[in-house]
């Protein structure tokens, strides 16, 4: 019984299930934001070496068709999506928020957290006077390089009709953009919002001139660079990272590295830090890419208890059943009173 629920939720082999015969170790990636400094090499080199455009839907929108800045810090990709398969988030905190942390108990690392829009702001520290202290500068940064997650039970490939989505040898999710008919269910099936159909625009070559995307109108996010990892290599993303913030490898071998990572932080008095995507038990089974987060989930725009779609389809069918199964009794019951108390009646 545990085998088959674990088909939907819960700890599992994604590559043993897939029916894949002597697959080599689940990768994965491993990613410790409290070093990255957000030099966005990751972006860069995703988007070079998977051709992922770097031209806005519509040409001519902000400056000669680049996408045009946010205003959002120095973040200008924003999010994940068909366009961006590597994501480095800029998280700047003021003095009002640093005496929020100060207040809280947090220490120097950290993203703000999430408060209401009605809150008051906390007043700063008695003789601090908005100056930087020896405990929190007056301006600090957060970066965060986001990826597909490769959900052990992965919603984009469960939904999908055509089969355009396949889990590889690697335990990661692939779309086949020659299979995918654009239907669109596997982004609203994705409880972290990763994979997007890529809309028709222009892509900047080399030599500077413009071309239509490949794969236009089908679902496009990150590959894990399985080409890359066919071929013995590392993805792209990792290879290219300088402070080795991105880590490639053996899935299980990262989630003990990330773990000792954790309790070394810890012991240095960050206590805000936490894994994310390392449990096995959460709604989609623990993920393939593993973050050290520095502030809850929120703050940086992930779902603080992610579950796949069809983590409940088991439990759905047995209420159906029961529902169908006491629709029926009472239809039974009805028919044989009537009968009971017409032969009385005559």
């Amino acid at each position: 019984m545990g085998f088959w629920h674990n088909q939907l939720s819960g700890p599992t082999n994604p590559t043993r299930d897939a029916a894949w015969e002597d697959h080599p170790k689940r990768k994965g990636f491993f990613t410790d934001t409290s070093i990255c400094i957000g030099c966005k090499a990751c972006e860069v080199a995703c988007k070079e070496w998977n051709r992922v455009p770097t031209r806005t839907a519509k040409e001519g929108e902000g400056h000669g068709g680049v996408k045009a800045l946010t205003g959002n810090s120095y973040d200008n990709s924003s999010s994940l999506g068909a366009d961006t398969w590597r994501h480095v988030a800029f998280i700047e905190q003021g003095p009002e928020q640093l005496a929020r942390a100060r207040q809280s108990g947090l220490v120097s690392l950290g993203m703000p957290g999430v408060r209401k829009d009605d809150a008051e702001p906390a007043p700063a520290p008695a003789g601090t006077n908005g100056e930087a202290s020896d405990e929190l500068p007056l301006v600090r940064w957060l970066m965060s390089s986001d990826v597909c997650k490769h959900c052990t039970h992965a919603g984009c490939l469960d939904v999908c009709p055509t089969g355009a989505l396949f889990r590889t040898e690697f335990g990661s999710v692939v779309v086949q953009a020659d299979v995918c008919n654009g239907c669109g269910y596997c982004v609203s099936a994705c409880p972290f919002g990763v994979i997007e159909r890529r809309s028709n625009g222009l892509v900047e070559l080399a030599d500077g001139s413009k071309a239509k995307p490949v794969n236009a109108g089908n679902a496009q996010k990150c590959t894990l660079c399985y080409d890359r990892i066919k071929a013995g290599e590392t993805p792209a993303c990792a290879q290219t990272c300088p402070t080795t913030s991105i880590k490639f490898g053996d899935h299980d071998e990262l989630v003990v590295l990330a773990r000792q990572r954790l309790e070394q932080l810890h012991s240095q008095g960050h206590t805000e830090a936490r894994l994310y995507g390392a449990n096995p038990n959460d709604g989609v089974g623990g993920t393939g890419s593993i973050f050290l987060l520095l502030d809850e989930p929120e703050a940086y725009g992930l779902p603080p208890d992610p579950i796949v779609p069809t983590a409940k389809v088991g439990r759905m069918f047995t209420m159906a059943g029961l529902a169908g199964t006491a629709m029926m009794g009472a239809v039974v019951s009805v028919f044989a009173g009537h009968a009971i108390f017409g032969r009385r009646s005559s």
